[in-house]
């Protein structure tokens, strides 16, 4: 019987590998959420630019709701919820009358309804042009999905209109070399982005386009005189304007997009990091992306990129409060009990020491191994008493 088990061996780490693995999933965390601590409702912040939501079936089945990180812990914790990630332009529903008699334990006072929300089939669990579940309990192996920028729906890399997921813009490493992606159906309303030069596209794309023309009429911006024209402002509203966005005369491109015959095929973008500082802000392209419903493309506050960018800079402010607290703390205390975390700290330095300088760095560490280590210190701390 005790050959049996001989080849099962229990899996271990070293501490430090421990200690970055947590901090690796802390930092995931803050930069899903945004660097929201789950505290408060964020319903009184409004339609926020972008922020974590959830969907609650147990309470809503239909999918039509979503809630925020704090109503998904506090007023539903034990409910059936659906993980959506991240959606723009959205404002908590939890406690509405999309959920009945139920109502919100954070912030109860809510309207009815939120009409500036807007619900895809993802708030029902589904995803993709398949409409299966993630993870899907049917699949041998989960395919990798990637979130439509445009949208906002996840597609599975074998179904976005290729001929094959090897399409996808990748290092040799399997890294993505893209930075954002629009999904086929939203590639049509943005078939402008092929006036852009090459630089906006994600390396080795395969559909970036090679013509000097869409369809044969529109011309298309080649990259020299693109950057002759960056080098000579920003991008973006003229200096010394008053209004804003919109409101330089000057178009990069340099054409009419209401004017342009642009093409109609279906087929998936990959933009490159920072390809929105390309679009044009002008006042007739402006218009022209607000009537195809695409003007969060030129908020700077909108991308992915800005998201993770606020999430780490709360993580900082957070880790920079956890350690003033730590510093206060020690000076509310006397000198003998500063005296006695000191020797702690010592005792437990020295006897990772021996544990390291007696064990035979061949075996792997195990709990027990751990547990023995905690286990002299509190006889040593015994004799001492």
């Amino acid at each position: 019987m005790a050959d049996a088990f001989a080849d099962e061996v229990e899996p271990t780490m070293t501490i430090n590998e421990y200690i970055e693995g947590l901090e690796a999933e802390e930092l995931e965390a803050d930069l899903v959420l945004g660097g929201d601590e789950g505290k408060d409702c964020t319903y009184p912040n409004g339609y926020m630019k972008r922020q974590a939501v959830f969907s609650c079936l147990t309470c809503v089945p239909d999918g039509s709701a979503g809630v925020c990180t704090a109503c998904s812990l506090s007023c539903h914790d034990g409910h059936e919820v659906v993980e959506l990630w991240t959606k723009r332009n959205f404002r908590c529903d939890c406690g509405n009358s999309k959920f009945g008699g139920f109502s919100c334990k954070l912030s109860p006072n809510k309207d009815p309804e939120n009409i500036g929300n807007s619900y895809n089939h993802n708030f029902k669990g589904s995803y993709c042009i398949c409409g299966r579940p993630y993870p899907d309990p049917e699949a041998e192996e989960q395919v990798e999905m990637i979130q439509c920028c445009i949208c906002e729906d996840w597609f599975h890399e074998n179904h976005l209109g290729l001929c094959s997921s090897g399409e996808v813009p990748r290092d040799e490493e399997g890294e993505p070399l893209y930075d954002e992606f629009i999904c086929q159906n939203c590639s049509v309303p943005c078939s402008f982005l092929n006036l852009y030069p090459a630089s906006i596209w994600a390396p080795s794309r395969v559909q970036a386009p090679v013509r000097s023309e869409v369809n044969g009429d529109g011309p298309r911006v080649n990259d020299d005189a693109f950057q002759g024209e960056k080098s000579g402002k920003e991008m973006g509203p003229d200096k010394g304007s008053v209004e804003g966005k919109g409101s330089c005369t000057e178009c990069v491109l340099g054409v009419n997009l209401d004017e342009t015959s642009l093409s109609e095929e279906k087929k998936p973008m990959f933009l490159s990091k920072k390809w929105r500082n390309a679009l044009c802000e002008c006042r007739a392209c402006s218009e022209f992306y607000a009537k195809k419903g695409i003007s969060h493309l030129i908020d700077r506050e909108d991308s992915l990129e800005e998201y993770e960018n606020i999430a780490k800079r709360k993580r900082q402010e957070k880790m920079q409060e956890q350690e003033g607290a730590e510093l206060n703390f020690l000076n509310t205390l006397n000198h003998v009990q500063k005296i006695e975390i000191l020797n702690g700290i010592t005792d437990m330095k020295n006897e990772l020491q021996s544990f390291m300088e007696s064990f035979d760095p061949s075996k792997p560490i195990t709990s027990a191994d751990v547990q023995g280590i905690f286990e002299n210190l509190a006889k040593k701390r015994q004799r001492l008493l």
